[in-house]
């Protein structure tokens, strides 16, 4: 079933065939560069841009750039915007690039190092390789308006998710949102997993200032945000009117953003689209006491994986942090990534760092209640009514195939749930305290901090077909991610034809759901408030200074787009939990150890005796060991 396992957003990615070309330009031509005429034949296969000569050509801090156009819009790609972060620089934040005067076209392979697959990352399997992409990788994209506006338009600056060790900014296609509403979008790629977060003394031990932090992926962010702010009115756009915008680990990174000092004044709106508030401390980040998902990829466990490869018989306390840093960085990018990617479904790597650089020593979740930590501007908080089923729908536990002939005259197996009564509730409970977690408390948080500019929505939009292979209704709903390619105008996102038509088939509500989200996003990013739908329904602010009532917007077809402030907790959802009778007992502990500990820092023991039941965490995780196998549907 080739197209099933690439469903949602991000599922595919565009193959990128892209060249860097060095052109030294007199002194002349680097004075007139802007007014030159430069004839080029640029591609930009990725984005299904026919080639064109382009009359614009401008010289940005990181050299000269020149668009593709097509479709409405002006593209630049893979524009540097720090050095290559190779060599010494792997574990160091991102270093400006001196001015120049080459001119960038495309590059191959752009993204960064990460495990090949269909789910929101590189889908490149050309050369049958596990690891793909690049420690080369900081590159950004930028999509403005062909007919240029009188005045700067507003800045949307996109972070992409995949759990922040895997995506890639050119799987995103914002041409019909900046083609129709006017405003430049900002694409960016990240280092991410271990090369983006790594916490040991062998590297903070060596380095001074910034350098020391533990956060090099946030920085690489933040890197980018300054290009942006130093660059981007060469290509009509506001540097006093960017909103960063981001979905799943791109929304936890926008939440990140809101209490780094270092990104303070570099935007001024910001979205956060099923973001999270997971952060890690120092001492976790390099070496675990307790047994945890992540404990076998903390950096110590990692550099003792390592060292066994090497013909010595010492251990990692005989070496000296001298020689462990030369061995870590004699490693390439794929070499050392190796140690990471087998990991199994249940095991995650420490990431983001409450290292008091990048990140305060609080952490993310507490930071955004404290004044002095946040970045206070207009702020977007949601999450999708089913965000789980992503999950479920691939997990042996829910789904079982059927490949009788009725499956194989379409080529496709039939997919069926082993008890829907439990793959409902499983995703009930937890996409709920995913809102609660990833959207109620840090919007609690930011107005005790003393933000009032806040708003609030959750994504409800399900009107899939049922076919005779799947409901993708029952199935998907209101999915992880299935709101991005229609906030983008990109249905192709989801991997093109049949399956796009199941997900999103054509008709009045997918372009009013498509339509009233280019709407509220895009007015957010000029004014700081999403305003009316189309058919007149106000977004009321999330906390209005006369009540305390929490107020959201839930998104979906003409008929259910409304306000709502129907807000739970964890604690209510826990007493809810207790008398539903679609779960057993040990299901019931697991959907519990999961709401206190995924979406977020583990809450666990501090919840748990809300619970009437008995639960052990000890049976709940060993139950996930267990039930972790995930359905293949090729």
């Amino acid at each position: 079933m080739k197209n099933i396992h690439i469903l949602i957003l991000a599922i595919s990615s565009f193959t990128i065939n892209l060249i860097f070309i060095p052109i030294v330009l007199s002194e002349g031509a680097k004075e007139d560069i802007q007014s030159d005429f430069l004839h080029s034949q640029t591609s930009n296969k990725g984005l299904g841009l026919k080639s064109s000569t382009i009359k614009k050509t401008l010289h940005t801090s990181s050299g000269i750039v020149q668009p593709t156009s097509g479709r409405g819009i002006y593209i630049w790609e893979d524009i540097p915007y720090a050095k290559a972060p190779v060599g010494d620089l792997r574990w160091k934040a991102p270093q400006k690039i001196e001015s120049s005067i080459e001119l960038i076209q495309p590059k191959s392979e752009n993204f960064c190092i990460q495990r090949t697959s269909s789910f929101g990352g590189s889908s490149d399997f050309t050369n049958n390789e596990f690891i793909s992409g690049n420690e080369d990788c900081l590159y950004l994209d930028i999509f403005t308006p062909l007919n240029k506006s009188k005045r700067l338009l507003p800045v949307m600056f996109w972070i992409h998710g995949g759990s922040n060790t895997s995506g890639l900014k050119d799987i995103y296609d914002f041409r019909k949102l900046v083609r129709k509403y006017d405003v430049i979008v900002v694409r960016i790629n990240y280092r991410l997993g271990p090369f983006g977060w790594f916490t040991h003394p062998a590297i903070q031990g060596f380095q001074n200032g910034i350098d020391k932090t533990s956060n090099f992926g946030t920085l690489d962010i933040i890197s980018a945000l300054e290009w942006v702010n130093e660059n981007i009115t060469l290509f009509g756009g506001d540097p006093n009117n960017i909103t960063v915008f981001g979905e799943s680990a791109g929304g936890h990174n926008v939440l990140s953003l809101l209490v780094s000092s270092k990104a303070k004044g570099l935007f001024q709106k910001a979205i956060s689209m099923s973001g999270y508030t997971t952060s890690i401390s120092l001492k976790d980040a390099y070496k675990q006491t307790n047994q945890s998902f992540s404990s076998n990829y903390s950096s110590w466990e990692i550099v003792n994986k390592i060292i066994k490869n090497i013909p010595s018989n010492k251990k990692q306390n005989e070496y000296d942090n001298q020689e462990l840093r030369d061995i870590l960085l004699d490693l390439s990018g794929k070499e050392f990534y190796e140690y990471y990617a087998y990991r199994k479904n249940f095991e995650e790597i420490p990431l983001l760092t409450n290292d008091g650089i990048v990140i305060p020593k609080v952490g993310l979740r507490a930071a955004l209640s404290i004044k002095e930590h946040v970045n206070s501007v207009p702020t977007m908080i949601g999450s999708n009514r089913d965000e789980v089923k992503f999950w479920l729908a691939f997990s042996e536990y829910f789904v079982d195939l059927d490949f009788s002939i009725v499956g194989s005259i379409f080529g496709l197996p039939k997919i069926i749930l082993k008890d829907e009564n439990a793959y409902e509730a499983f995703n009930y409970y937890r996409s709920n305290s995913w809102k609660v977690r990833g959207v109620d408390e840090p919007l609690n948080f930011l107005a005790k901090a003393g933000n009032n500019k806040l708003y609030s929505y959750r994504f409800d939009w399900d009107d899939q077909r049922r076919f005779i292979v799947a409901d993708f209704q029952k199935l998907f709903g209101a999915t992880h991610a299935l709101e991005v390619p229609l906030l983008a105008g990109d249905n192709t996102l989801v991997g093109g034809r049949p399956v796009s038509n199941f997900i999103y088939p054509r008709g009045i509500s997918r372009f009013y759901i498509s339509r009233n989200m280019m709407k509220f996003w895009t007015n957010f990013a000029k004014n700081g408030k999403p305003g009316y739908s189309s058919n007149n329904v106000k977004w009321e602010p999330y906390l209005e200074s006369e009540s305390l009532t929490r107020s959201f917007i839930i998104l979906d077809n003409k008929k259910n787009l409304r306000m709502s402030s129907n807000i739970t907790s964890l604690k209510s959802l826990t007493n809810e939990l207790f008398y539903d009778e679609r779960l057993d007992e040990i299901e019931k502990c697991v959907v519990l150890y999961q709401m206190y500990t995924f979406v977020g820092n583990d809450l666990y023991d501090e919840n748990i005796n809300n619970y009437d039941g008995q639960c052990s965490r000890k049976n709940s995780e060993k139950f996930i060991k267990e039930n972790a196998s995930s359905i293949n549907y090729d």
